[in-house]
């Protein structure tokens, strides 16, 4: 508890002494009582309440005359004026302790979430001309020397460059196993430093780095509210004016109706307006919403607001792309294929498919050099074509040789012989040389199999997404159709759409937008600057936090913080969660008013019921609210990835 909610409760507990003492009192006397009782129950009902006086004053002045305040000020005060002095101070007193129940829950769900805020770092150690300075953050430009000491949080995005150390990253993503990082490395700020000093570069300013812009997603969850949320809003307006006046003609009409003394008539009256406060609603929904957010901010998922919250709930179908989303986006050579009629062993093939790729900084060609694994000396190469689209034509030994595709085994003569069916596959061809010296075999020389590796886990994270309500799967990828249907086999996608550009991917998620049943949403998973347009067409856009562009975090609308496909199965089941309780709290909330009110219509409630209309179920509904906030995390297993390591022949 705070300050001000101790506060709160010692009045309370001050109030409640001197009001069981008063009733104690009128027991003792026979059920009678003395004069001056209205005074004697005005100090617990000041003691407890003169704040809401207060407030309902300031609101009036403001011109805001309908709300809880305001009520519970006018239906006391009726009750005082007809005797009811028990009744009006329990029903001030009891108010208030759900004023207090409400905000020791709202403190407890910013909590959740103000933890997120506790990665935002306090100073930076900037290696100056002079040594090294304690600096603020946002003082600190990229390109510049920090360093980061055992125990101290990183305060922005870079490099190592000296060190090896253990990261720390639960606060970002909830997974408390350390990452071990050595110089070559990227850090992200948020993290802590668990092991020895560290010197890293930073590669970004303060403000863009990942602290930072979690800062932001966190400050802003709260503004986007769902459609259920906006609906209680715009009830709430309408629904106090309208009891209040109910209650204003159930005072006054039928006593002159009936020729009947108007006491009981203003005390069922006075049930009205205590009914009608829609504090149970308009507490508890957003609270619902609000600990479905801080229950995700726990497990590491970022969530941008509540309407997403509910989005998430209605999502049966998702998305994903296929490198970097379901696979490492690790490109490793998988199989060599040399032909029959070139004569090559496998790994003369592979060395003249690195010596052609030499130059080349295309992520395959890194996986051809990196399976090499040997130094290519640079004379042996001479004129190198890059071929847009197709590959590589380069001389390599005097003689030309092409790396590249069908296409562009196609473009130049050569016929394919033994094709393989899945991965990514580069094709060898070299023109024939007959001089003195020298006598090559030409023609198409083999194929070498580039394969992606799938991620961990991603396949127990697609069969969790299935338990948890998502029926159709669908991968999107720009590889060639072979490549793309095996992973999807083996992760048991329902369909798949290769050799997509970025801009054919956005179509294709409109497509599959036109064909979704109704009141069912959306959602597509991707990490890469290219998936930005898909990421905020689609209904839920889920960007992968720790290795995303920065584009594709901005444009969505969840952000997994440690690239876990897993933790999407968890957000389906918060958000799930969320939304039974949310309703639950509409039900029950909607039925015992009603019921209250119409009871006390027909002068078959008293003050007490009412107590419980309006104290009693907004307790039940935040309590109720709560249970999101508590759900815990599930120990997640880790799921060995099939097997997809490289295929070489022995050197």
């Amino acid at each position: 508890m705070n300050g001000k909610q101790k506060k709160l409760l010692i009045r309370i507990v001050t109030a409640l002494g001197i009001f069981l003492l008063l009733l104690l009192a009128s027991r003792l006397n026979g059920g009678g009582w003395m004069p001056w009782a209205g005074l004697c129950y005005l100090i617990p009902y000041l003691i407890a309440g003169y704040d809401i006086i207060g407030k309902a004053g300031r609101n009036i002045r403001n011109g805001q005359w309908f709300d809880e305040n305001f009520l519970m000020c006018i239906a006391t005060a009726a009750a005082f004026g007809i005797g009811e002095y028990a009744e009006a101070c329990a029903v001030m007193l009891f108010y208030q302790v759900g004023e207090l129940v409400q905000s020791c829950a709202v403190e407890r769900s910013r909590a959740s979430i103000a933890e997120m805020m506790q990665i935002a770092p306090e100073y930076a150690n900037l290696e100056t001309e002079s040594g090294v300075e304690a600096v603020d953050p946002d003082q600190v430009e990229p390109g510049s020397v920090i360093v980061i000491r055992a125990g101290e949080k990183i305060p922005l995005d870079g490099i190592v460059i000296e060190g090896s150390s253990f990261l720390d990253s639960a606060a970002l993503t909830g997974e408390s196993v350390p990452r071990r990082v050595s110089p070559g490395e990227e850090v992200i700020s948020g993290c802590v430093n668990g092991g020895s000093v560290l010197r890293v570069r930073t590669t970004k300013a303060y403000e863009d780095s990942a602290v930072a812009r979690i800062l932001e997603l966190v400050e802003n969850a709260s503004d986007k509210k769902a459609k259920l949320e906006r609906f209680i809003t715009r009830f709430a307006r309408w629904y106090t004016p309208v009891v209040t006046v109910s209650a204003v003609f159930l005072a006054l009409i039928p006593p002159l109706l009936l020729q009947e003394a108007p006491g009981d008539w203003i005390r069922r009256a006075c049930i009205f307006l205590i009914v009608s406060c829609p504090c149970a609603l308009v507490i508890s929904v957003p609270l619902g919403f609000f600990g479905g957010i801080g229950a995700a901010s726990k497990i590491g998922v970022l969530v941008k607001g509540a309407n997403f919250i509910e989005a998430v709930s209605e999502m049966d179908t998702l998305i994903f792309d296929k490198t970097g989303t379901l696979t490492r986006g690790e490109f490793v050579v998988h199989q060599i294929l040399p032909s029959e009629e070139s004569g090559l062993t496998s790994r003369e093939l592979l060395a003249l498919a690195a010596a052609a790729e030499q130059f080349s900084s295309h992520p395959i060609a890194q996986s051809v050099k990196h399976a090499w694994g040997m130094p290519i000396s640079r004379d042996r190469i001479g004129a190198v074509e890059e071929i847009s689209g197709r590959g590589i034509c380069a001389e390599v030994e005097g003689t030309r040789l092409w790396v590249g595709n069908a296409a562009l085994m196609q473009q130049n003569g050569f016929e394919i012989s033994n094709a393989p069916k899945a991965g990514t596959v580069l094709y060898l061809a070299r023109e024939e040389v007959k001089t003195g010296q020298k006598d090559l075999k030409g023609g198409y020389l083999g194929a070498i199999v580039i394969a992606d590796r799938v991620k961990e886990g991603a396949l127990e994270a697609l069969r969790e997404l299935r338990e948890s309500g998502i029926c159709r799967m669908v991968m999107l990828s720009g590889d060639r159709r072979e490549a793309a249907e095996t992973i999807a086999q083996s992760l048991g996608i329902d369909e798949v759409y290769s050799e997509l550009l970025p801009a054919d991917k956005v179509g294709k998620v409109e497509e599959l937008l036109k064909t979704q049943r109704g009141g069912k949403t959306i959602g597509f998973a991707g990490d890469g600057i290219n998936d930005a347009p898909v990421l905020m067409r689609s209904d839920v856009g889920i960007a992968m936090g720790s290795l995303g562009a920065d584009a594709a975090i901005e444009a969505a609308d969840v952000v997994l913080m440690d690239d876990d496909l897993r933790k999407i199965g968890a957000l389906l089941r918060i958000s799930g969660k969320t939304m039974r309780v949310v309703k639950q709290n509409i039900v029950f909330s909607l039925t015992v008013k009603a019921a209250v009110l119409v009871l006390g219509a027909l002068g078959l409630a008293t003050m007490w019921e009412a107590v419980f209309g309006d104290v009693g179920v907004t307790v039940i509904a935040v309590l109720n609210s709560m249970r999101v906030l508590s759900m815990q995390k599930t120990k997640q297993k880790v799921a060995p990835a099939p097997p997809s390591e490289p295929v070489l022949p022995q050197q």
